[in-house]
Protein backbone atom coordinates (compact mmCIF):
# COMPACT_ATOMS: atom_id res chain seq x y z
CA UNK A 1 0.00 0.00 0.00
CA UNK A 2 1.61 3.57 -0.94
CA UNK A 3 1.89 5.98 1.32
CA UNK A 4 1.77 9.99 0.75
CA UNK A 5 3.50 12.45 3.08
CA UNK A 6 0.97 15.68 2.13
CA UNK A 7 3.20 18.87 3.31
CA UNK A 8 1.04 22.20 3.06
CA UNK A 9 -0.28 25.17 5.08
CA UNK A 10 -4.12 25.96 5.33
CA UNK A 11 -3.60 29.62 4.20
CA UNK A 12 -2.57 28.21 0.68
CA UNK A 13 -4.56 29.13 -2.53
CA UNK A 14 -3.20 26.52 -4.14
CA UNK A 15 -3.77 23.98 -1.50
CA UNK A 16 -7.85 25.16 -1.42
CA UNK A 17 -7.54 24.50 -5.25
CA UNK A 18 -6.27 21.16 -4.64
CA UNK A 19 -9.78 20.73 -3.32
CA UNK A 20 -10.49 16.49 -2.50
CA UNK A 21 -8.82 15.45 -5.36
CA UNK A 22 -5.83 14.20 -3.14
CA UNK A 23 -8.10 11.65 -1.45
CA UNK A 24 -9.69 10.41 -4.21
CA UNK A 25 -6.55 9.77 -6.20
CA UNK A 26 -5.56 7.54 -2.79
CA UNK A 27 -8.62 6.25 -2.50
CA UNK A 28 -8.70 4.92 -6.09
CA UNK A 29 -4.95 3.38 -5.59
CA UNK A 30 -5.72 1.77 -2.12
CA UNK A 31 -3.05 5.07 -0.77
CA UNK A 32 -2.62 6.03 2.40
CA UNK A 33 -2.09 9.72 3.61
CA UNK A 34 -0.26 11.14 5.97
CA UNK A 35 -1.21 15.21 6.60
CA UNK A 36 1.84 17.14 7.69
CA UNK A 37 1.02 20.60 7.94
CA UNK A 38 3.89 23.48 7.94
CA UNK A 39 5.03 26.71 8.48
CA UNK A 40 5.55 28.02 4.84
CA UNK A 41 6.80 31.12 4.95
CA UNK A 42 9.60 29.88 7.61
CA UNK A 43 10.17 26.92 5.02
CA UNK A 44 10.86 29.31 1.90
CA UNK A 45 12.88 31.05 3.88
CA UNK A 46 15.00 28.18 4.63
CA UNK A 47 14.70 26.22 1.05
CA UNK A 48 15.61 29.93 -1.30
CA UNK A 49 11.95 31.16 -1.55
CA UNK A 50 11.31 34.30 -1.37
CA UNK A 51 8.17 35.77 0.80
CA UNK A 52 4.68 36.96 -0.91
CA UNK A 53 5.65 40.75 0.13
CA UNK A 54 8.96 40.51 -1.41
CA UNK A 55 8.48 39.06 -4.39
CA UNK A 56 8.27 41.42 -7.82
CA UNK A 57 5.17 42.51 -8.96
CA UNK A 58 5.18 41.17 -11.76
CA UNK A 59 4.88 37.96 -10.38
CA UNK A 60 2.59 38.82 -8.29
CA UNK A 61 0.12 39.58 -11.28
CA UNK A 62 0.62 36.49 -12.54
CA UNK A 63 0.05 34.45 -9.80
CA UNK A 64 -3.66 36.54 -10.12
CA UNK A 65 -4.01 35.70 -13.20
CA UNK A 66 -3.28 31.86 -12.49
CA UNK A 67 -5.55 31.98 -9.79
CA UNK A 68 -8.32 33.11 -11.86
CA UNK A 69 -7.54 30.86 -14.21
CA UNK A 70 -7.52 27.89 -12.03
CA UNK A 71 -10.49 28.88 -9.94
CA UNK A 72 -12.55 28.86 -13.10
CA UNK A 73 -11.18 25.49 -15.02
CA UNK A 74 -11.89 23.69 -11.24
CA UNK A 75 -15.34 25.52 -10.86
CA UNK A 76 -13.91 26.53 -7.34
CA UNK A 77 -15.12 29.96 -5.68
CA UNK A 78 -12.09 31.98 -4.98
CA UNK A 79 -11.57 35.70 -4.09
CA UNK A 80 -8.14 37.02 -4.80
CA UNK A 81 -7.73 39.56 -1.74
CA UNK A 82 -9.35 37.39 1.40
CA UNK A 83 -10.47 40.04 4.03
CA UNK A 84 -8.54 37.59 6.57
CA UNK A 85 -5.13 36.94 4.53
CA UNK A 86 -2.55 36.32 5.62
CA UNK A 87 -3.54 35.36 9.05
CA UNK A 88 -2.27 33.27 11.62
CA UNK A 89 -1.92 29.42 10.45
CA UNK A 90 -0.83 27.60 13.02
CA UNK A 91 -3.86 27.25 15.16
CA UNK A 92 -5.77 25.42 12.57
CA UNK A 93 -2.53 23.42 11.59
CA UNK A 94 -2.78 22.24 15.46
CA UNK A 95 -6.32 21.49 15.02
CA UNK A 96 -5.57 19.10 11.84
CA UNK A 97 -2.21 17.71 13.71
CA UNK A 98 -4.54 16.93 16.40
CA UNK A 99 -7.54 15.77 14.84
CA UNK A 100 -5.09 13.08 12.67
CA UNK A 101 -3.78 12.07 15.99
CA UNK A 102 -7.05 11.22 17.39
CA UNK A 103 -8.04 9.52 14.13
CA UNK A 104 -5.27 7.31 14.52
CA UNK A 105 -6.29 6.68 17.72
CA UNK A 106 -9.79 4.98 16.10
CA UNK A 107 -11.48 8.74 16.14
CA UNK A 108 -13.99 9.16 13.32
CA UNK A 109 -13.98 12.11 11.01
CA UNK A 110 -12.92 13.57 7.69
CA UNK A 111 -9.57 14.66 7.97
CA UNK A 112 -9.19 15.38 4.31
CA UNK A 113 -12.67 17.71 4.71
CA UNK A 114 -11.13 19.20 7.74
CA UNK A 115 -8.11 21.07 5.79
CA UNK A 116 -9.89 21.57 2.59
CA UNK A 117 -12.80 23.20 4.87
CA UNK A 118 -10.34 25.44 6.27
CA UNK A 119 -8.71 26.58 2.97
CA UNK A 120 -11.92 27.26 1.56
CA UNK A 121 -12.98 29.08 4.69
CA UNK A 122 -9.75 31.61 3.66
CA UNK A 123 -10.35 31.70 -0.16
CA UNK A 124 -14.24 31.06 -0.69
CA UNK A 125 -15.66 32.25 2.56
CA UNK A 126 -14.25 35.19 4.14
CA UNK A 127 -13.72 33.39 7.32
CA UNK A 128 -10.59 33.88 9.82
CA UNK A 129 -9.32 30.39 10.58
CA UNK A 130 -7.02 31.77 13.19
CA UNK A 131 -10.17 32.31 15.66
CA UNK A 132 -11.37 29.63 18.18
CA UNK A 133 -15.05 29.69 16.74
CA UNK A 134 -14.14 29.07 13.63
CA UNK A 135 -11.78 26.06 13.77
CA UNK A 136 -14.34 24.58 16.73
CA UNK A 137 -16.97 24.40 13.64
CA UNK A 138 -14.43 23.55 11.36
CA UNK A 139 -14.15 20.28 13.42
CA UNK A 140 -17.22 19.50 13.97
CA UNK A 141 -18.60 19.53 10.65
CA UNK A 142 -15.80 17.27 9.47
CA UNK A 143 -16.70 14.87 12.59
CA UNK A 144 -13.98 15.91 15.21
CA UNK A 145 -14.80 16.67 19.00
CA UNK A 146 -14.51 20.23 18.63
CA UNK A 147 -12.45 20.17 21.95
CA UNK A 148 -9.51 18.95 19.77
CA UNK A 149 -8.62 22.38 19.37
CA UNK A 150 -7.67 23.30 22.86
CA UNK A 151 -6.37 19.56 24.38
CA UNK A 152 -4.49 18.91 21.49
CA UNK A 153 -2.67 21.96 21.61
CA UNK A 154 1.09 20.71 22.70
CA UNK A 155 1.00 17.85 20.74
CA UNK A 156 -0.04 20.39 17.90
CA UNK A 157 2.51 22.99 18.12
CA UNK A 158 5.59 20.14 18.95
CA UNK A 159 4.07 18.41 15.27
CA UNK A 160 3.92 21.60 13.22
CA UNK A 161 7.64 22.04 14.40
CA UNK A 162 8.60 18.67 13.95
CA UNK A 163 6.68 18.88 10.36
CA UNK A 164 9.03 22.19 9.39
CA UNK A 165 12.16 20.17 9.58
CA UNK A 166 11.14 17.27 7.89
CA UNK A 167 10.15 19.13 5.44
CA UNK A 168 13.14 20.57 4.90
CA UNK A 169 15.11 17.44 5.40
CA UNK A 170 12.72 15.54 2.30
CA UNK A 171 13.01 18.78 0.16
CA UNK A 172 9.88 20.34 -0.08
CA UNK A 173 10.08 24.14 -1.07
CA UNK A 174 6.28 24.73 -1.40
CA UNK A 175 3.00 23.92 -0.72
CA UNK A 176 0.93 21.62 -2.03
CA UNK A 177 3.78 19.21 -1.73
CA UNK A 178 3.03 15.54 -2.42
CA UNK A 179 6.05 12.87 -1.92
CA UNK A 180 5.04 9.02 -1.96
CA UNK A 181 7.27 7.29 0.74
CA UNK A 182 8.41 4.36 -0.52
CA UNK A 183 9.76 6.00 -4.02
CA UNK A 184 10.94 9.23 -2.55
CA UNK A 185 8.46 10.52 -6.12
CA UNK A 186 7.99 14.66 -5.37
CA UNK A 187 4.61 16.30 -6.50
CA UNK A 188 4.50 20.31 -6.38
CA UNK A 189 1.55 21.78 -6.60
CA UNK A 190 -2.34 20.64 -7.20
CA UNK A 191 -1.33 20.99 -11.59
CA UNK A 192 0.90 17.92 -10.64
CA UNK A 193 -1.69 15.76 -9.26
CA UNK A 194 -2.51 13.76 -12.47
CA UNK A 195 1.40 13.18 -12.53
CA UNK A 196 1.14 11.63 -8.83
CA UNK A 197 -2.11 9.54 -9.99
CA UNK A 198 -0.54 7.96 -13.00
CA UNK A 199 3.45 7.39 -10.72
CA UNK A 200 0.47 5.43 -8.13
CA UNK A 201 -0.92 3.59 -10.79
CA UNK A 202 2.26 2.42 -12.24
CA UNK A 203 3.00 0.86 -8.39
Amino acid sequence: MAQIDYFFTPISSWTYLAGHRLEEIAARHGATITYKPCDLLALAGRTGGTRPEDRHPSRLAYRAQELARWSAHLGMDLTLKPAFFPTNPAPASYAIIAAQAAQEKGAAGDLGGLVHGFTRAVWAEGVNIADDNVIHAQLVANGFDAGLADSGLFIGAETYTRNLEEAVERGVFGAPFYIVRDTDQRFWGQDRLDFLDAHLGRL
